[in-house]
């Protein structure tokens, strides 16, 4: 009988053993719990006078409306998949004037660099897909990811994918990642009218597009002697391809603190200008569609109606390199403050040198809202490359007169409100609301530059 009673007993231990290890799997922690839906929109406007695509000078102004669709699944308790779907929608003043001139009743009928004209690249959308996958192991210490993306627009295709591995040590107090992406992009180059039509004409400037237009010179007479430089041709390059490689290191310091550090390299090659940005050069003559009584008046608001024929499209070396890094530093003051903050040193193989410092402290208002004000500082040296309108030289090999490649500074301020209810208690038909990001900032460089941009996010959990 006591021999029955201790199998018994055996038997009851084991199976209560069995038990636990069935609940240790059973329970464990998901790394995702349910589906979740992020819809993001965005309104961006911007307003300068060194528009690009008409050579440094002129309107800039643009708008820009850009909603977004964010879903990630679950697909089990280790693996997560998220898709990004957006759609950007925008009016551009200076890539308007891609085709600046307007063959109506008035043949020699154009616009200026200030002011937008009707052509088709007034209005352009942005295209994205972007999907994310995700692999955590048992012990939630290594986590691996792949990625994929595609965009288009109305010049340009990129066609990206990569991978990252990130390693957790310490009880996750230390964080090592390193990842790597690829984008081979490709240009479906739009060129500025009249170089096109000078193509199209075999320098004929008396046939074709040209043949019921009137060229002026500097001195508003008529003539027929502007050609681009060195006869312009058409780029054979259309390949556009960056690959980086990037490093993160991540500490908890104290309960407090928290400390990270990054570095990415990143390898361009391909055809790095844009096919639509003219230049002037200041060694050439300068020869004009439109009002000849405007040429006094080009660089000045007050032209409206006589345009400056390119020179040429800005030229850039087929290779650059760029390294930013940097470094990020959190502290908790209390419950209800923290401050974060963020320097980068970033420089290329360009010229380029330029330093980021970032102020962000978010204030916990109430139990589910925190206020975040924040202040950007950048500033950034020229581009070897870079000189302002008719400042460049034709004997150069490479030049631009895009300001973003420019040496300015900027100021950006910035506040958000956000809402966060991890109960979900708020319902949306089936989807429970977790948080509400509510955001608005304002940039504005030395170079009379700057723009406005608003966005809010809502995440939902489908129950």
């Amino acid at each position: 009988m006591k021999k029955v009673i201790l199998l018994l007993l055996l038997f009851f231990c084991g199976l209560n053993f069995s038990q636990d290890i069935k609940k240790d799997k059973l329970y464990k922690k998901r790394v995702l719990e349910s589906v979740e839906i992020d819809f993001l929109s965005s309104y961006y406007s911007q307003e300068g006078s060194n528009a690009s695509v008409t050579g440094g000078i002129g309107n800039e102004d643009l708008e820009d409306f850009n909603p977004t669709i964010v879903v990630s699944i679950p697909l089990n308790d280790d693996d997560v998949i998220s898709i990004d779907l957006g759609i950007s929608t925008y009016t551009s003043a200076s890539s308007s004037n891609g085709n600046p001139f307007d063959a109506g009743v008035n043949a020699n009928k154009t616009t200026s660099p200030w002011y937008a004209s009707s052509g088709a690249s007034k209005v352009d959308t942005w295209k994205n897909l972007n999907i994310d996958y995700s692999h955590s192991s048992e012990d939630r210490n290594t986590i691996l990811n792949a990625n994929f993306s595609s965009a288009t627009e109305w010049d340009y295709e990129s066609f990206g994918f990569g991978a990252g591995i990130t390693k957790l040590y310490n009880n996750k107090n230390t964080s090592v990642s390193l990842s790597t992406k690829v984008y081979l992009d490709k240009w479906v180059p739009i060129y500025p009218k009249e170089l096109d039509a000078y193509v199209d004409a075999d320098g004929d400037t008396s046939s074709g597009y040209f043949n019921d237009k009137t060229i002026y010179d500097q001195e508003g007479v008529s003539s027929n002697k502007w050609s681009p430089i060195k006869g312009f041709g058409l780029i054979n390059d259309k390949s556009r391809n960056t690959f980086s490689l990037s490093f993160l290191f991540s500490q908890i310091l104290t309960k407090n603190a928290q400390f990270a550090f990054f570095i990415d390299i990143i390898k361009q090659q391909g055809w790095l200008a844009n096919p639509l940005q003219r230049v002037y050069f200041s060694d050439i003559n300068n020869f004009y569609i439109g009002n000849p009584s405007s040429i006094p008046l080009y660089t000045s608001t007050l032209n409206k109606d006589v345009f400056h024929l390119a020179d040429d499209i800005e030229r850039l070396p087929s290779n650059r390199l760029k390294i930013p890094i940097g470094l990020r530093f959190n502290y908790y003051l209390n419950e209800n403050l923290a401050l974060r903050t963020y320097y980068r040193h970033y420089f290329d193989d360009w010229g380029i040198n330029s330093h980021t410092f970032n102020l962000e402290l978010p204030i916990k208002i109430l139990d589910n809202f925190t206020f975040y004000p924040s202040y950007r500082f950048y500033t950034q040296s020229k581009a070897d490359y870079f000189e302002p309108y008719e400042k460049l030289l034709s004997s150069s090999q490479y030049y631009t007169s895009d300001y973003d490649l420019s040496k300015f500074r900027s100021n950006q301020l910035g506040f958000g409100l956000k809402y966060v209810d991890i109960f979900t208690k708020l319902k949306v038909w089936d989807l429970g609301l977790k948080s509400v990001n509510i955001n608005y900032s304002k940039y504005k460089r030395n170079s009379d530059f700057q723009s406005y941009i608003f966005s809010v996010g809502f995440k939902f959990v489908v129950n």
